[in-house]
């Protein structure tokens, strides 16, 4: 069962199409749809790491209580 994102994807390379075989093959992929594929699971992992490092950031900012007794500084 093929991901149809990635068969759009190979569609609509065309002239990078011989550009993307070479990378695939260098990079020890089978197939130009298995690197698509890691490339698109790469980029999901990738996001989803980044949301979670931004809710933690979120959840370790406190507020400042403001100390000074004057308004001035």
């Amino acid at each position: 069962m093929q991901n149809q994102e990635i068969v759009k994807i190979i569609e609509n390379l065309k002239g990078r199409r011989g550009y993307e075989e070479k990378r695939a093959a260098k990079l020890g992929f089978a197939s130009l749809y298995e690197y698509f594929e890691d490339k698109i699971a790469k980029k999901q992992k990738a996001f989803e790491d980044e949301q979670k490092e931004s809710e933690a950031a979120k959840a370790d900012k406190k507020p400042k209580a403001n100390k000074k007794s004057c308004g001035c500084c």
